[in-house]
């Protein structure tokens, strides 16, 4: 089965990932300190955060009803793992240490060759910091080769 995408290719782009909340303020606050990156707002209830990848856009509860009404709750995730690729997750994890008050695991090598930092944001939705650091893994991400 195809799906039309109605871009020029044909193909799709992954861009952003929409986190609704009750406090965006406070949850911009924390993105912006945990990943260094600046947000830019475009109303007090809604911003954005880029990466040279994709997007994380942040949401208050009353821009839900645009989309439609109760299709989304803030503080409502437990499906969904918000993933960033950083050079060092060791050392992002000593940075984070008095500032994130829920981690998950220490920086663990997984199977597939990346070493992550799981943590949850003040909303409860699980986050990763990752480093590729087994050749097969380094493979698959070649900006970040030393």
């Amino acid at each position: 089965m195809h799906v039309s995408t109605d871009t020029k290719d044909g193909s799709m782009d992954f861009v952003s990932i929409r986190i609704i909340t009750g406090d965006v303020a406070r949850l911009v606050a924390f993105y912006e300190k945990a990943t260094g990156a600046r947000a830019t707002w475009a109303t007090e209830d809604f911003a954005e955060l880029g990466t040279p990848h994709a997007t994380l856009a942040i949401a208050g509860t009353r821009t839900v009803p645009l989309f439609a009404p109760g299709s989304a709750r803030p503080a409502d995730n437990r499906s969904v793992i918000i993933e960033f690729l950083v050079d060092d997750v060791d050392l992002v994890h000593r940075n984070l240490i008095g500032f994130v008050t829920d981690f998950v695991t220490e920086p663990t090598t997984m199977p597939w060759g990346n070493r992550s930092l799981l943590f949850r944001d003040p909303d409860g939705n699980l986050v990763n910091f990752f480093t590729p650091v087994t050749p097969a893994a380094v493979a698959r991400f070649p900006r970040r080769r030393a």
